[in-house]
């Protein structure tokens, strides 16, 4: 079996395991566990000692990344369905300090390519896009029940698309005639709103609006930020000596896909480093080779970044 058959191609595999390191008696932390393809690859560094401790929100990937790493490491997974914005808070009540800390911020390919996600804006679909089915609002309540100038503004800071406004004034016009429900009816209206500019657009018209409903349907800044957070308090708790759910010297390695997770995963390392609570290992992003990309095109906009806590890094 190939990756691609267990639904996703993981990004970065190689650079990853060169930089977290796990040792045979690490606890590491796969804050989105997805499919399992980094899980795996990490579960198969760690001997009897090592603990593996996965998060997602979508239950059914994590029910089959746990299955997964069952059947190809002798690890036993501790499987968390959350966001791992509580990633501190869990391993705490568990008595666990992790040395290394994966987050994976890219959705399972699995999750674009079903239709009744709502995440494709070429597929037939539902107006979906929750990654945890739990959540109340999807994307066609949002699209719904949010006037003009909160969809310009959705649009504009989630998606950072210069058309924003002519799009969202669209949307309100189209709405107005019959409900938007599929993702084929909302990514024709965006592309009716681009008019001519459709033609010289190097990527479909509505994948920044796709993005940016996505983004906002399952606040997924906000969760960044609770996490980075949640690294900020405990590199600093260790610093200071304090019990902490980061053990000294572990590493961190986050991935981002577009410019607004990276730009704050950035921000947040510059200023750890800044108060010496962790040294960055990766002064720019690590990106995939031309190999890779040629593999999996969807990780062309990867981006790696690295860190140490509680240790100087040359």
């Amino acid at each position: 079996m190939t990756e691609d058959d267990h639904g996703h191609l993981p990004v970065l595999v190689d650079e990853v395991l060169e930089q977290l390191a796990p040792e045979s008696d690490d606890v590491v932390v796969d804050c989105t566990a997805g499919r399992g393809g980094h899980s795996v690859a990490l579960a198969q560094q760690l001997g009897p000692q090592g603990r593996l401790v996965l998060f997602d929100l979508d239950p059914d990937n994590l029910a089959y990344a746990d299955a997964r790493i069952r059947s190809q490491s002798s690890q036993e997974p501790i499987c968390i369905a959350r966001s791992f914005a509580a990633v501190g808070r869990e391993l705490k009540e568990r008595g666990l300090e992790a040395n290394c800390v994966l987050a994976d911020l890219g959705f399972a390919s699995n999750q674009i390519d079903t239709p009744g996600r709502g995440l494709s804006l070429r597929s037939e679909g539902p107006l979906d896009m929750r990654l945890d089915p739990s959540i109340p609002i999807d994307a066609e309540a949002l699209v719904a029940m949010s006037d003009e100038k909160e969809l310009t503004e959705i649009i504009r800071r989630y998606g950072e698309d210069p058309l924003a406004g002519r799009i969202a004034r669209k949307i309100i016009e189209e709405r107005t005639k019959e409900p938007i429900r599929t993702t084929t009816h909302l990514a024709r209206i965006i592309r009716e709103s681009y008019g001519s500019r459709a033609r010289d657009s190097r990527m479909h018209p509505a994948t920044r609006t796709f993005q940016a409903l996505r983004i906002a349907v399952n606040d997924e800044l906000g969760a960044l930020e609770a996490l980075l957070n949640e690294l900020s308090h405990g590199a600093r708790r260790r610093m200071e000596g304090q019990d902490s759910w980061l053990a000294s010297g572990a590493r961190l390695a986050l991935i981002g896909f577009h410019s607004l997770e990276d730009r704050m995963i950035k921000q947040a390392f510059v200023e750890m480093d800044r108060d010496g609570s962790l040294a960055t290992r990766t002064r720019k992003p690590i990106g995939p080779k031309d190999p890779e990309i040629g593999r999996n095109a969807r990780s062309r906009s990867a981006k790696l970044r690295c860190a140490t806590v509680g240790a100087q890094v040359s």
